[in-house]
């Protein structure tokens, strides 16, 4: 569908958004290729950059703490401006400045500036969230309809995710440093075009202001606790700065929150996350980055800890950690697709809270098995399924559950609250798995215990089936209870 710029501010009726919603789908398919793109190039090529840039194997920690930083920095905030400017208009600036970092990226010429330029890429983080609420709101808040849209925006982003992994393993031998990162920087650039002819605004549901002092003061507690949270990495938990930061963290929140409830126009409005319908969507997404973003690395760097040495691990090559990723990427796919028929079969909240189940059940699966490839891939298969399932399912979710006001607000907030949720298990899990309490350059070099893997892996079960758990008590809608497909 062209953008429509005769007529902008004219709501379409419900008729006409319905007819043309497998367009627009499809133009932010086009999206999530590139965030796939993002997602999976880079993975296979960390080594190749770090040589790259002259830096050890150890600072690339850096690109991820930096990333989550910014990412949990600046969702809330353009979740909430998509309610307030519209939806469109958000997604288009936050594609441009990741493509503008992309590019920045690709010809950086030191650490420093190819940290910067990461960190901004970042932004990448609330296209799924803003699209969702484009769908909700071109369909009326068609729960069905949006259900199904996410099912297919997050089954193209996991394809992605694997085209792009192999694609630069394929090409990481035959390119210069600064082709091989000019490639993602191509794809996220042609997302533009796509948003800008085939995804039409739909104007806020209602004029609003959008809150500077909520934004200053968010912006200050997210800082402070993603900074103590890099402090507890890089120094251990018993850091006085790292407690510094963190007591910081918790009293700037704490100001935060009675700011926003005496704010007329909030930038986060905790009345709404805080619905009896609301709250549980938001902790699922928490609990869910503890193991979607928080437990990766530890998985990866078990697979290729020799046996012959540490009497435990896989010995697993590249490749092999590759076909692990890779069959968790497309059993991610899998359980996304499968969102619409099992939101019809359980009703969504049975469909989230079975998500939630296979998630803690594939990773205390880890406990007993974990001696062996096939029993790594068995354990990831069902994690990844039920990873897929809800990650499609939680924005759908959440914008089900608001305001129309609201919607980009709530499903931004699923992202936010993950990222900071995966922050926080990424901090947990390298104390974990550190043999000194540190992680620092000497500790990298030693082997970490079983035991501190036997904690991540009971750590990511536990606060999955917690999820399944808050989600079961909160029950289905009444309208779920009469009309099982929503």
């Amino acid at each position: 569908m062209v953008h429509n710029v005769a007529a902008p501010d004219l709501k379409p009726s419900r008729g006409s958004a319905l007819k043309g919603i497998g367009a627009i789908v499809g133009f932010l398919v086009c999206v999530e290729i590139a965030s796939g793109a993002l997602q999976g190039y880079y993975t296979p090529l960390f080594t190749d950059i770090a040589r790259h840039l002259e830096i050890r194997d150890a600072d690339v920690n850096w690109f991820e703490a930096a990333q989550l930083t910014v990412s949990a920095l600046v969702v809330p905030v353009l979740a909430r401006l998509g309610d307030v400017i519209g939806h469109r208009k958000v997604l288009l600036i936050a594609t441009l400045v990741t493509a503008v970092a992309s590019w920045a990226v690709a010809f950086a010429p030191n650490f420093w500036t190819f940290l910067i330029a990461w960190a901004f890429a970042g932004f990448y983080v609330v296209w799924l969230p803003l699209e969702v609420a484009i769908i909700h709101r071109r369909t009326d808040g068609d729960p069905k309809r949006t259900r199904m849209a996410a099912a297919v925006l997050v089954f193209a982003l996991e394809l992605s995710v694997i085209a792009a992994a192999l694609t630069a393993g394929a090409l990481a031998e035959t390119l210069s440093m600064t082709a091989l990162l000019s490639i993602p920087a191509v794809v996220v650039t042609l997302a533009l075009p796509a948003i800008w002819f085939g995804v039409p605004e739909v104007p806020p549901a209602r004029k609003a202001s959008l809150d500077l002092g909520g934004f200053w003061l968010i912006t200050l507690a997210l800082a402070l606790l993603m900074g103590g949270l890099i402090v507890v990495r890089l120094d251990g938990p018993t850091s006085p700065w790292a407690a510094l930061l963190l007591v910081l963290a918790v009293g700037a929140f704490v100001l935060f929150g009675r700011f926003e409830l005496r704010h007329r126009e909030p930038l986060v409005d905790l009345r709404v996350l805080g619905a009896a319908r609301q709250w549980p969507i938001q902790l699922t997404a928490f609990l869910l980055g503890v193991s979607v973003l928080g437990a990766q690395i530890p998985l990866s760097t078990f697979a290729r800890t020799d046996p012959a040495v540490t009497g435990y691990g896989l010995g697993a090559t590249a490749a092999s950690v590759s076909s692990i990723i890779g069959l968790y990427v497309i059993t991610l796919a899998i359980g996304a697709l499968s969102l619409p028929t099992l939101a019809g079969l359980l009703s969504p909240t049975g469909a989230l809270t079975l998500g939630a189940t296979l998630v803690g059940l594939g990773y205390l699966m880890f406990l007993p098995l974990h001696d062996g490839l096939s029993q790594l891939m068995l354990n990831m298969a069902v994690a990844g399924l039920g990873s897929g399932l809800l990650v499609a399912a939680l924005p759908a979710a959440a914008a089900a559950e608001a305001p129309t006001e609201h919607t980009g607000f709530v499903t931004g907030m699923t992202n936010m609250t993950k990222t900071v949720g995966g922050a926080l298990a990424s901090s947990v899990f390298a104390i974990a798995l550190s043999t000194t309490g540190s992680i620092d350059a000497d500790a990298a070099e030693n082997h970490a215990s079983l035991g501190g893997y036997m904690t991540v892996w009971a750590i990511c079960g536990a606060s999955a089936l917690l999820a399944a758990v808050v989600l079961a008590l909160r029950g289905p809608r009444r309208l779920e209870a009469t009309t099982p497909t929503g």
